[in-house]
């Protein structure tokens, strides 16, 4: 045009080049969310379709509406993984674009400069042609108004002057000209071989968005004729036929039944009066079941027993048996006696099976007889289980309960350690032995409606970061040590809580610290008696049973005794185990349940992240407290089946399902707070180390179990002093106590065991004799273990039908849990 502005728009043209690629991906990225929303729906829509009856002879339909919905829900899935990738390219390209225009931006700087010189010259060819004119005007007039010479001489010289330059302007404006429309067909040419790029390539992203679409719409057509197909398949006489396989009593007919006379007499002689009896033992129990199965025998063939004066059958001595023993002091009898049951309810139907034998206490060191210790009484606590309450059942109540009988079988029979499978914690071997006590107490223990625990396994969690330097303290600083206050953290206020459940598996075992600044955190396998995960074979229509654990460890540095400088990070995971028999439900049935579960109290939670190629999460919820997810069940039945090939003997296999990230609040998340303090000496070295038990950390306040204080002390240890008693281990140069438990009811006890007892806060100090010194101070490191409940507060529900929760596990342990001076 006139001004020269061809270059400005197709220059703005490349731009808006790039901005409608941006609009395209985001037009792509609102389908994908849109085939997303409707992929989730359909899933939802799928496992409502499981939750619906499954009595009657339609039951069967529902499973083919819940396969079609499936794939339906696949298929959408798959359409939004593919538009994701479309999205990545249409990304790629932009950046392409940008690329180019940065280039091409480069190579038109030429042309640019040529618009402006045009454009220029323009100006300044017009302004001089005006003032050109303007000088011809004024000569003229002043001619025809009679000026003087010396005035029309003056204005004649002036319009010399503008004629040059007006001329001058116009050879300029001739050769810029030129130039302009040389560089400008150029550019032009290139922004047209550019904007044909761009569309070319712009149709070719629609062209894969389309065949896309139809591709998916394809197999969207192949799941609908299926459905059809397999509805036609599925005739009246065809659901009839299975619910009569499914729920026939039987085909052969009774037979007729005879009338029988009744036999008097041996009825009259078979006769006796039963009772109910409160208690029974199994074995009387079912011998009088199948006495009772028997048909009433001829009078030739009855045994009459023996009877006293009284009239009570004398029963043979050969079938007394031995059932109870017991010892009774010699100085209230010589001789040993023997006694039975006098319950007249029992006595008319059961042998004499009690023997009873007291012994007397044995003599040896009676002197310093004591009363029984904490472990003593938690071990034969432990030991002792209820049994369950006498009640009628159903015959399929009794089939039910027999599963679960063979349930708990097998999980008792399973093997405890399995490689990949049951490692819990993994310590170092020093303090291995140490701890039998407290694994055969926590062992032993377990309600009557406990679940198994599964072996589970944890990631590896990284440590927070410890300073680069610790200053060191004069020795003038540290002469009064015992005098320095502990200022642990602001007062918080102590809740009393009820004493956490008994441990439902052996507790871990611990071992030493091989390093001052390294303490691993790992699991420990766990037994219990229940009727959870165990390798026996399940129905398609069984609940499913699946164990759950959540497993928590905490990391903590604690700097001398300022509360301001304690660095705490808290990560745990989350673990399914599955009995091996539910692989075979999974292969043989092609639509399997889908497992859903939510996780409830996620608000201390900062991340969460779960396993992608395992689970799909649900990233619409409103509520922040809890997040629910669901599992590939076509995923997780192939990698459950790799597991069994790898180790086709193992009762269970578990899936980690997410880890997540607990926010902390500094010392006050931690549940054992630290502080210590040295004193270095050339001759002795003094170590103090102040604990306290901090329930307000934890969601339910639970006993730390299993409590080990590790301190390094160098500078040739000859002598050790310590209160309460520690153990010196000159090979590794380390001084270590073990703790039984620390909880809000804890109270000083002295020694246990080789446990120490102690009460929820307290110091431990120990007085070191040199040959080498002074002493450096050094990082101590702690470990313990809390079972039954967790920091962050997070807990676990399944949610649909078809599986059944059978054990929660809770735990946190420590990872590296640290403190310097």
């Amino acid at each position: 045009g006139e001004r020269n502005n061809g270059f400005d728009v197709l220059y703005h043209n490349m731009k808006h080049g790039h901005l409608s690629t941006k609009d395209l991906a985001d037009f792509i990225r609102e389908r994908a969310t849109i085939e997303e929303t409707y992929s989730r729906s359909m899933t939802k829509l799928a496992k409502s379709a499981s939750n619906y009856t499954q009595l009657g002879t339609f039951a069967p339909v529902w499973d083919v509406f819940k396969t079609s919905t499936e794939k339906l829900a696949s298929c959408h899935l798959d359409l939004v993984r593919r538009l994701q990738e479309l999205i990545k390219e249409v990304h790629k390209y932009g950046d392409e674009q940008i690329k180019a225009y940065k280039k091409t931006k480069e190579d038109v700087s030429g042309t640019l400069e040529a618009v402006q010189n045009i454009q220029s010259i323009t100006q300044a060819l017009q302004k001089s042609k005006e003032n050109y004119n303007a000088k011809c005007v004024e000569q003229e007039r002043l001619k025809k108004e009679g000026a003087t010479q010396r005035e029309i001489e003056k204005v004649a010289l002036t319009l010399v002057v503008t004629n040059y330059t007006y001329k001058l302007y116009v050879e300029k404006y001739a050769t810029f000209k030129s130039d302009f429309e040389l560089k400008m067909t150029e550019t032009a040419q290139k922004f047209q071989d550019i904007e044909e790029m761009h569309l070319l390539r712009m149709k070719e992203i629609i062209q894969s968005l389309s065949n896309t679409i139809k591709e998916i719409h394809f197999q969207i057509g192949e799941v609908h004729e299926e459905f059809i197909n397999n509805m036609t398949n599925t005739t009246v006489e065809s659901l009839i036929q299975k619910f009569a396989e499914s729920k026939g009593t039987g085909k052969e007919r009774p037979g007729p039944i005879e009338f029988e006379e009744c036999n008097t007499s041996s009825v009259a002689e078979g006769i006796k009066p039963r009772k109910r009896k409160p208690f029974g033992l199994p074995g009387i129990m079912k011998k009088e079941k199948d006495t009772e199965s028997v048909e009433c025998p001829d009078a030739d063939s009855v045994n009459f027993p023996d009877v006293d004066d009284e009239g009570y059958s004398i029963k043979p001595e050969a079938t007394q048996d031995i059932l109870f023993t017991i010892v009774m002091p010699k100085k209230h009898t010589k001789e040993n006696h023997f006694y039975s049951s006098s319950d007249s309810d029992s006595e008319d139907d059961e042998p004499r099976r009690f023997h009873v034998e007291i012994k007397p206490v044995q003599p040896n060191n009676s002197s310093q007889y004591t009363m029984p210790s904490l472990d003593e009484l938690k071990v034969s606590i432990g030991n002792i289980t209820l049994s369950p309450a006498i009640s009628r059942h159903s015959p399929a109540q009794m089939n039910q309960n027999s599963s679960s009988e063979e349930l708990t079988k097998s999980k008792l029979s399973a093997p405890i350690n399995e490689k990949g499978n049951s490692d819990f914690l993994a310590w170092d071997p020093l303090f291995s032995t140490s701890l039998e006590s407290s694994s055969s107490a926590s062992l032993a223990s377990s309600s009557s409606s406990a679940r198994p625990t599964t072996p589970l396994s944890v990631g590896t969690i990284v440590p927070p970061p410890r300073p680069a330097s610790r200053p060191k303290l004069s020795t003038g600083k540290l002469s009064g040590i015992n005098e320095i206050p502990r200022p642990f953290s602001p007062p918080l206020t102590s809740n009393s809580s009820p004493p956490p459940a008994a441990p439902l598996a052996r507790a871990e075992s611990i071992s030493s610290i091989s390093s001052s600044a390294s303490l691993s955190a790992a699991n420990t396998p766990t037994v219990g008696v229940s009727r959870g995960p165990s390798p026996v074979s399940l129905g398609n229509q069984d609940t499913l049973p699946v164990a759950v654990a959540l497993t928590e460890s905490v990391n903590a540095y604690f700097k001398g005794a300022d509360p301001t400088k304690c660095i705490v990070k808290i990560t745990g995971d989350m673990t399914i185990s599955f009995p091996s028999g539910i692989i075979k439900v999974f292969t043989s049935n092609p639509s399997p349940a889908v497992l859903c579960f939510r996780v409830k109290n996620t608000s201390k939670l900062e991340q969460i992240l779960p396993n992608a190629q395992l689970v799909y999460s649900d990233q619409s919820q409103s509520d922040s407290s809890t997040k629910d997810f669901w599992m590939n069940m076509q995923a997780i039945t192939v990698y459950l089946k790799k597991l069994s090939e790898q180790n086709p003997s193992a009762s269970y296999y578990n899936v980690d399902v997410l880890k997540y990230q607990v926010s902390s609040n500094g010392i006050q998340s931690t549940p054992l707070n630290l502080a210590t303090y040295w004193k270095c000496d050339a001759g002795t070295t003094d170590v103090r180390v102040d604990y306290k038990y901090n329930p307000e950390s934890m969601n339910v306040p639970s006993m730390l179990s299993n409590v080990q204080v590790v301190v390094p002390v160098d500078g040739g240890v000859i002598n050790m002093q310590s209160l309460p008693p520690a153990k010196w281990n000159a090979d590794q140069m380390k001084a270590y106590w073990k703790i039984s438990s620390i909880s809000e009811k804890s109270e000083n006890g002295g020694k246990l065991n080789s446990f120490v007892l102690l009460s929820c806060s307290g110091s431990l100090r120990a007085k070191f004799e040199l040959s080498g010194g002074p002493s450096k101070p050094a990082t101590l490191a702690v470990q313990f273990i809390s079972e039954g409940s967790t920091l962050s507060g997070v807990d676990v529900e399944l949610v649909g039908t078809g599986y059944r929760l059978s054990l929660l596990k809770k735990r946190f342990a420590t990872g590296r849990y640290m403190a310097d001076c």
